[in-house]
């Protein structure tokens, strides 16, 4: 009884000691000149990118945009610090993310912000993720806060089936924060294999769902395809939803800082099944929120922006 007690404790100590070498292993690459470089310079990254969006059976024209930028961001209340409270604060990987496709006479304007753990020794988990959308019918937001070890859903809506929401559930990889977990490879590396998800609230809001885990297959394999997608050593991630067959695929240049080229999104919907595919079109290193006087619209030039 003894020496299975020694060996059970060896066996924790041994488990704590990996753990541990593999979390200092994930701080030193976030912590490495090229990712200070990069990420730390007083610069966002802004990319845009051509769409074809499936919506009311069809594949409609449009552009997607995608703004990273790290920032301090506060634990307890899941909002960007502005205090002195740095203890309160953690660096966060900030994505905005903008689609804006037109459907025959009206348009649509869908908005995701991301805020995931830069290092993940601490917290491991995004702390939060929202949406908004506006169309010509009216407005829905949608927004999930990591709090009791799980998330806690809170929505408002035009839309009388889907006036409020405020429930919690389960602790799950969102789908949402993949985005920016690609940004942070090899610093935090993307789950494969069958994995519990919490599908994109983007998608929730065009299939009007709810937010609920749902397991998916996903794989992470060098890109094969034809040259629809260009960059440098390409990676294919894709996800598979088991039960409602949507599926998600987001092509990603394997080197530092892992640009995302392109994705295509398929779901049945109107009797019929669309893919989505978004194209990289420019991408510039930009203080965007220094860059507000109408001289400054040659960035938008820059990145072939229509809408």
């Amino acid at each position: 009884m003894f020496m299975k007690s020694v060996y059970f404790l060896f066996g924790v100590l041994l488990l704590d000691s990996c753990n541990k070498r593999e979390s200092d292993k994930q701080a030193q690459l976030c912590d490495n000149q090229n990712f200070k470089q990069y990420w730390y310079s007083a610069n966002a990254e802004i990319s845009s990118y051509s769409l074809k969006q499936a919506q009311f059976g069809n594949l409609n024209d449009g552009e997607a945009i995608m703004v990273f930028n790290t920032e301090d961001f506060r634990k307890d209340k899941h909002v960007k610090l502005e205090s002195n409270a740095k203890d309160k604060a953690v660096k966060v990987m900030k994505l905005n993310f903008i689609k804006r496709f037109v459907t025959g006479i009206h348009d649509f304007s869908m908005y995701t912000s991301v805020f995931t753990p830069v290092q993940t020794q601490d917290i491991s988990s995004t702390l939060k993720v929202s949406n908004t959308n506006q169309d010509w019918s009216g407005q829905t937001f949608l927004q999930l806060n990591f709090r009791q070890n799980g998330y806690q859903v809170l929505g408002k809506s035009y839309f009388e089936e889907e006036i409020e929401d405020d429930y919690h559930i389960d602790k799950a990889i969102l789908e949402d924060e993949l985005w920016t977990r690609i940004r942070l490879v090899p610093c935090q590396q993307l789950p494969v294999g069958k994995v519990i998800l919490i599908p994109s609230l983007g998608s929730l809001r065009l299939r009007r769902e709810k937010a609920a885990p749902a397991i998916a297959n996903v794989t992470l394999e060098p890109y094969k395809g034809d040259s629809t997608f260009k960059g440098d050593s390409l990676f294919d991630y894709r996800v598979n939803y088991i039960e409602s067959k949507r599926s998600l695929r987001i092509i990603f240049e394997k080197g530092f800082p892992h640009k995302i080229v392109g994705w295509e999104e398929s779901y049945r919907a109107h009797n019929k099944t669309l893919t989505s595919r978004a194209v990289l079109k420019a991408t510039i290193q930009n203080p965007y929120w220094q860059k507000n006087m109408p001289a400054d619209t040659i960035y938008r030039k820059k990145l072939h922006l229509k809408y």
